[in-house]
């Protein structure tokens, strides 16, 4: 694909945007994006294809309607990123080689996460949860089928994620999929150390709205009896 030519296939980002997908693209990533997976105020993620017709998912953080003032408040706590400058791009980019620090130390730990495989400045390439064409569904669009199976997986992740350090900091029925009946967390950018002042609060909230999920599609959660469980 010459630049030309992708310049035209992918006009809907900034110029610095297409430079990065391009260098991806050169250094063999992926071929090409295929179509939308998810349109945010923040990020778009869309589905790619390699050489070898796998299917990939490419994040791409806007850079222009980010609102890097609320990453940054996120990630200054953060002891890996004391030294962190204020200024959009650098914290834009933090917050991207974040998340995939985030999903390789998840993955190690067991969370079920999707494989991080690269990321490039305001980019992070992952591997895409699914079957054939078709991602996973959100859990606030699918009901598992059992609801206690599913919701006692859920806890057991947090419990992996606090065991090796770190809690999810934005957990909910939004960015949890259910893909075959199993929970997989996604959108582990917020996802901060246990070293973080507010790692607790964070901790106690992702519980709540879980629990609330749960509670409202007909289930009986408590938040303390799961608070006390992940704690240990």
């Amino acid at each position: 694909m010459t630049k030309e030519s992708f310049k035209t296939k992918h006009g809907v980002f900034d110029e610095f945007t297409n430079r990065t997908l391009f260098k991806l693209i050169t250094q063999g990533h992926f071929k090409g994006i295929e179509s939308p997976i998810s349109i945010g105020k923040e990020s778009n993620v869309f589905s790619a294809l390699t050489k070898d017709e796998e299917r990939l998912m490419i994040k791409v953080y806007r850079l222009e309607t980010c609102d890097f003032n609320k990453m940054y408040d996120y990630i200054k706590g953060d002891p890996r990123y004391l030294s962190l400058k204020k200024r959009k791009r650098n914290v834009i980019f933090a917050w991207v080689q974040r998340e995939y620090r985030n999903l390789i130390k998840a993955r190690e730990a067991g969370v079920n996460v999707p494989i991080p495989l690269t990321f490039s400045n305001n980019i992070l390439v992952l591997e895409f949860i699914g079957r054939n064409d078709d991602i996973a569904p959100k859990l606030k669009d699918k009901i598992p089928k059992n609801k206690k199976k599913f919701f006692d997986k859920i806890v057991d992740n947090i419990k992996k994620l606090y065991k090796a350090g770190m809690v999810h900091a934005d957990l909910s029925a939004f960015n949890i999929l259910n893909f075959d009946e199993t929970p997989v967390f996604i959108d582990m950018s917020q996802t901060t150390t246990l070293r973080h002042t507010r790692a607790e609060e964070y901790l106690k909230r992702d519980i709540k709205n879980v629990c609330s999920f749960f509670n409202k599609i007909g289930m009986k959660t408590d938040e303390k009896s799961v608070l006390k469980e992940v704690l240990g």
